[in-house]
């Protein structure tokens, strides 16, 4: 999370492109694409880039500040929930949603998009909170007003830093953290520290938010032996917003092929004879056939036929020619 009120959007505009370039990039190699990530990505670059056609719907970023003195005093769960979502400028959207990016294919892919849905909304949820919480502590106990309570930062780093240690929870291989090599599952403590020595203007408390509710939500999910609610909600409505899809497909799928010379695909497809119909029971026959296959009834001269395959064994009794058809029923 970035801190300060400085000017919104003052950093121009030419890294954007280069990240659609990348995200377009990284998409096109994959066999299967999570839509949740694509769609986090595209929320945060439009709410930053805030074309016109949303302007009436979207809070300006002064609405939306996480501060955890008028969170707390108004209850406004509008910066509570808003916060994660808005960029102070180009490199701090762009840098956020790289990393984004990155963790997002991995976690997806792994568990697929709607636990990810759930976990992401999850985890802003939690990081917000704990980042909250710390902030009012250090209040209470140490009178830390001024350097954490009051102030102001938005931006995505806070789940990233949860996410990020989900994604090394479990590898014992060392990684590099601009030049530092730690173990993987450290590496976002190690971040944590490194960016706040080398880098101004970054929220302490936002990341560090961010790294314990990545703790406790796999310490939770550990725990947790029953149906997750939000995984439940996100799959019903997945479900839900892929039926029409699912129903034109199954139309056309089941759907005979029709031609200039009848019908083709399907069970239709198993008998291609034309029949002719027993004038006593109006039975409809195999036109290879002289006997009516339900009553025994002979073939007429005035049936409409046409000739059957010339290996049809026309001399049948009565009794074998109902098996016959019993069998032929059975099979379709």
């Amino acid at each position: 999370m970035e801190r300060g009120r400085g000017k919104w959007g003052s950093v121009s505009r030419g890294l954007i492109p280069l990240l659609g370039l990348h995200t377009v990039s990284e998409y096109s190699r994959l066999d299967r694409k999570p839509p949740i990530t694509a769609a986090l990505l595209a929320a945060n670059t439009i709410i930053y880039l805030r074309p016109k056609f949303i302007l009436p719907f979207l809070p300006t970023i002064d609405q939306v500040w996480f501060n955890p003195h008028l969170i707390l005093k108004y209850t406004d769960l509008k910066r509570f929930f808003l916060s994660p979502f808005f960029h102070i400028n180009e490199s701090h959207l762009v840098y956020n949603m790289l990393s984004l990016l990155w963790k997002g294919i991995q976690l997806e892919i792994s568990m697929g998009s709607a636990e990810f849905a759930s976990m992401v909304a999850t985890l802003v949820a939690m990081s917000q909170g704990v980042t909250l919480l710390l902030a009012k502590s250090l209040l209470l106990f140490f009178d830390y007003e001024r350097p954490y309570y009051n102030e102001y930062s938005v931006g995505f780093s806070g789940v990233l830093f949860a996410m990020k240690v989900i994604v090394n929870a479990q590898s014992d291989e060392y990684t590099s953290v601009h030049g530092l090599m730690v173990p993987t599952r450290y590496a976002a403590w190690a971040e944590l520290v490194l960016i706040q020595m080398f880098v101004p203007g970054v929220s302490f408390l936002g990341h560090l938010g961010g790294i314990l509710a990545g703790l406790l939500y796999l310490r939770l999910k550990a725990s947790y032996s029953g149906l997750n609610p939000v995984r439940q909600f996100m799959r019903s409505f997945s479900h839900a917003l892929s039926l029409p899809l699912r129903l034109v497909k199954s139309l056309f799928r089941n759907r005979p092929r029709i031609t200039g010379r009848g019908t083709a695909g399907g069970r239709i497809a198993r008998n291609t004879l034309l029949t002719w119909r027993c004038d006593a029971c109006t039975f409809d026959n195999s036109g290879g056939l002289n006997v009516c296959e339900m009553c025994g009834t002979g073939r007429t001269g005035d049936a409409p036929s046409s000739p059957g395959p010339t290996s049809e064994i026309r001399d049948l009794s009565l009794e074998e020619l109902r098996r016959r058809r019993i069998q032929r029923f059975a099979r379709s």
